[in-house]
């Protein structure tokens, strides 16, 4: 499959990824404020567990990801929907985080703690999103 055309030059595409947060994102603050609004106390982005997870609670060995569902090839609307600029580029892209995730995830169970990943979209109904985070902190 031919690859189309980014309709940026390089040096706009650039400036566009550059522009794009690693952390502290508006998904991760929501995911935070509810977290801490059921009582679960954590650590921001510890560089000393595999993958960096977004949030950690170390007492209840809980390592909690926000993923956006584009960013991380996620099964929903957004998720699925790759874009038809540079469409090569992306889907490798994709692939090479979803690998990364996965090798994360598989690290930090390896050391023995639990791993959530909250998706992006998930952030489209608060009140079923509090639900599974309360779940997960009482387990």
């Amino acid at each position: 499959m031919s690859a189309s055309k980014d309709r940026f030059t390089p040096s706009q595409r650039s400036a566009v990824m550059r522009a794009v947060k690693g952390a502290g994102t508006g998904p991760e603050r929501t995911v935070r404020a509810l977290v801490w609004g059921l009582g679960g106390r954590y650590r921001l982005n510890r560089g000393d567990l595999p993958g960096k997870p977004d949030i950690v609670l170390p007492g209840r060995r809980l390592a909690l990801f926000v993923h956006g569902c584009f960013w991380h090839g996620h099964s929903c609307v957004r998720g699925d929907r790759p874009p038809a600029a540079n469409a090569d580029y992306w889907r490798a892209k994709i692939a090479r985080n979803r690998a990364r995730d996965e090798a994360a995830r598989t690290a930090l169970q390896e050391l023995g703690w639990r791993v959530e990943i909250v998706w992006e979209c998930e952030l489209k109904d608060l009140s079923r999103l509090r639900e599974r985070l309360g779940s997960i902190l009482a387990a």
